[in-house]
């Protein structure tokens, strides 16, 4: 994958498994995001954004470990923390880089445990990972990267409150939020967590116009 000074590990996990070109979302957000400046990114489904998440948290993470984690990324449910796993297992095999993801349906004891022993990526649902560190005492001042994924649907469901009380227990880190749509919430939330934030949008907002165009010429031919 042609980015400027990629990993090499994460280059070739990516090219092992197909992914010998970025694509525009992965290509134009890959130098900000690894320079450690906040972002909020807004992408539609399938553009490739999970991708971009973990292509960019191997990058910053790579070549070093510690006890504490170093990336906490926040996604919807428990298949979006299965999938995320799976492509951190894929991209990341040539890296000694320890993921592990939680949500509701996993015990809270054993997931306590199991992050305390030393992990570096810790994938999470809001409420499983706001339950988590309200009960324990995680080490926070060594994280590098705070991810929301899919910032509209997580707003949607009132998780704002969850979200803000991690972000506030963290003092410093690189703060990145992603979203399928641009919205007032999204905004005020980005407003509320991020310091002076690059903003990518590849939203395809032009298929709006285009209705709104259709269903004029078809009301002025009604007319006609």
């Amino acid at each position: 994958m042609k980015l400027k000074k990629i990993n090499e590990k994460l280059q070739l996990g990516l090219v092992e498994n197909g992914l010998t070109e970025a694509n525009e979302v992965q290509k134009e957000t890959f130098s900000t995001l690894k320079s450690g400046a906040d972002c909020v990114i807004f992408a539609p489904k399938g553009s490739g954004k999970t991708t971009a998440i973990v292509m960019n948290v191997i990058q910053r993470l790579a070549g070093s470990n510690e006890e504490s984690p170093r990336a906490l990324i926040m996604v919807e449910d428990k298949a979006k923390v299965l999938e995320m796993e799976v492509l951190f297992e894929k991209y990341g095999k040539h890296t000694s880089l320890e993921v592990y993801g939680v949500h509701e349906k996993g015990d809270m004891d054993y997931d306590k445990n199991y992050v305390s022993t030393g992990i570096d990526v810790l994938i999470g649902t809001p409420t499983k990972l706001s339950d988590m560190f309200s009960t324990a005492g995680y080490n926070v001042n060594r994280l590098k990267m705070f991810v929301i994924d899919d910032a509209d649907v997580l707003l949607r469901a009132r998780h704002e409150t969850k979200i803000m009380r991690i972000s506030d227990s963290i003092a410093k880190t690189q703060r990145i939020i992603f979203s399928d749509l641009y919205t007032e919430r999204v905004a005020i939330l980005a407003d509320k967590m991020l310091i002076e934030p690059y903003e990518f949008d590849f939203e395809e907002g032009e298929e709006e116009d285009d209705d709104f165009e259709e269903e004029e010429g078809d009301e002025e031919n009604a007319n006609n």
